[in-house]
């Protein structure tokens, strides 16, 4: 028959032993991870030379009176109508189509671009040249697209409810 335990022994680690065991358990993980640790001190470096450090420093340093501040801006009316607006403006851009817009955006940077070219030279064309760019397809294109857009956006206006103030 087996003899029934009377003593157990505990093993106590000194406190060199853990350090030791500790730093070791470090060296592995830095070890395994060296490519991620040099990526984040790289990062961290640049931080450091452009400032970016000194500031979240100092913003860590005063976060209450930074909090505070935030509270009270964030509060005002206009900051609601704010987050309000910039929300709709994110889910706006994503009913767009991207290459729709693409293309619409060629065009008004192409636009902006003759409209400058117009108004440095001064031009005031007359009534008649006005009415002869009227026949230049590229302009009657444009023309027919702005009559759809505002015929669009004004089916658009009849669908929402009006509120009066």
């Amino acid at each position: 028959m087996a003899k029934a335990i009377k003593q157990i022994k505990k093993q106590i680690h000194t406190r060199e032993e853990v350090q030791e065991e500790a730093v070791s358990g470090i060296v592995n993980e830095l070890a395994n991870n060296s490519e991620a640790i040099l990526t984040m001190i790289g990062i961290v470096k640049n931080l450091h030379e452009m400032g970016a450090l000194d500031t979240l420093s100092a913003l860590i340093e005063k976060r209450n009176d930074v909090g505070v501040i935030a509270v009270q801006q964030l509060n005002k009316p206009e900051m609601h109508k704010t987050i309000k607006n910039g929300i709709n403006a994110f889910n706006f851009l994503g009913t767009l189509n991207p290459d729709q817009l693409k293309t619409m955006l060629s065009g008004l940077s192409k636009g902006l671009e003759r409209a400058a070219e117009s108004v440095e030279k001064q031009e005031k064309p007359s009534l008649w040249e006005l009415g002869k760019r009227m026949r230049n397809p590229e302009t009657r294109a444009t023309m027919s697209m702005m009559t759809e857009f505002l015929q669009g956006m004004g089916e658009g206006i009849s669908d929402v409810p009006r509120h009066n103030k």
